[in-house]
């Protein structure tokens, strides 16, 4: 990870984003998001708290924690010229497109914060580093970042409901009309940023927009099976199968578009922007989930992906996540490393 640390340092790496995916983050029923345009000041402890009890239930099981940030920060600045700050971006975790949404709008808030703070590089990177859904929230961060005018104000449209009431004009979640308004100025700092990507085990949800990334890669637990196509995960999967892990990451083959939960029943805005936004990004989807299931591809249409083989030592189906946990234990973290600093700062990527 030294070697991985020198890397990212000389290529001007100013701060890596590690971002969780569904259900392991700060609001997974979704009662908070719910209750922060009444009491935000009360809710934002809330958040914090329950953030805490979930990583201290599931660990470095398919999450990201505290400690994982603090190991991989202390690695790589041990390698680089200066320090590398590693941040955890926590969102709510919602399985449906307006939670996956929020995250988005609430990363590139962060995001332009931290922008404004950089004085000394004139045209920084950053890597935004996820797992599974996770990963989803950056395709739409890039969407927007990438978007024309006309194509974003239809995003903000179709979620309206979700951070502006009916009759007040003031949205009771302002970081969404914060955010519309700095991705209309062609000159905010945000748009300095180089961003550099990396999902581990994200399933193919959205498109991603050039526009909005510098470099993207994906990495996918995968085990080929020989009666299929090296690149594509079989279907039916066998329970045994899945208890197993036998074929990689079951999770991933299955989070792909149409498996989302609605909102909650009483979160009427929430539900209708939801909807709408649904509309907008899955416009062009077609077919039954199941023929899409049966297709079975683990390959991004955007960037790289890797098919890697873990070789993970937790045989217990809540241990191994159905094949979605290895990628944010630990253990990988140095391999993971490696891999990026390749990809996006080697000698064939020199000077790009």
């Amino acid at each position: 990870m030294a070697a991985a640390g020198a890397k990212f340092s000389q290529a001007g790496v100013a701060a890596i984003f590690c971002v969780h995916g569904t259900f392991c983050g700060d609001d997974v029923l979704g009662l908070f998001t719910e209750l922060e345009a009444w009491a935000p000041s009360a809710v934002r402890p809330l958040r914090r708290w329950s953030k805490r009890a979930i990583d201290a239930a599931i660990g470095e099981t398919g999450n990201y924690t505290p400690k994982f940030a603090e190991r991989m920060e202390a690695t790589l600045s041990a390698g680089a010229q200066r320090r590398l700050p590693v941040r955890l971006f926590h969102w709510s975790s919602l399985n449906h497109h307006i939670g996956r949404a929020d995250g988005a709008v609430r990363l590139i808030d962060e995001l332009a914060t931290f922008a404004g703070q950089l004085h000394e590089q004139a045209n920084p990177r950053v890597i935004l580093w996820a797992h599974s859904h996770g990963g989803n929230v950056f395709a739409l961060l890039t969407n927007l970042l990438g978007a024309d005018e006309a194509d974003r104000q239809e995003f903000f449209h179709a979620s309206r409901t979700f951070f502006r009431p009916w009759i007040a004009r003031r949205p009771d979640v302002p970081v969404w009309d914060r955010v519309e308004q700095l991705l209309a100025d062609p000159q905010h700092p945000v748009r300095r940023l180089k961003l550099d990507v990396v999902t581990y085990g994200t399933p193919i949800r959205y498109g991603w927009d050039a526009g909005g990334y510098h470099k993207l890669l994906h990495v996918i637990h995968h085990r080929p099976q020989a009666k299929s196509h090296a690149h594509r995960a079989p279907y039916p999967p066998w329970p045994h199968d899945v208890l197993a892990a036998e074929h990689g990451d079951y999770i991933q083959q299955v989070g792909i578009a149409g498996t989302n939960f609605p909102p909650l029943p009483l979160a009427l805005r929430t539900f209708l922007a939801d909807l709408r936004l649904g509309r907008l990004l899955q416009r062009d989807l077609g077919g039954w989930l199941r023929s899409r299931l049966k297709h079975g591809m683990r390959v991004h249409h955007d960037g790289t992906t890797l098919l890697m083989d873990y070789d993970d030592p937790h045989w217990l189906p809540w241990r191994h996540a159905l094949g979605h946990a290895p990628y944010t234990r630990s253990h990988w973290l140095p391999l993971h490393c490696e891999l990026a600093a390749e990809h996006f700062y080697g000698a064939s990527a020199a000077g790009v």
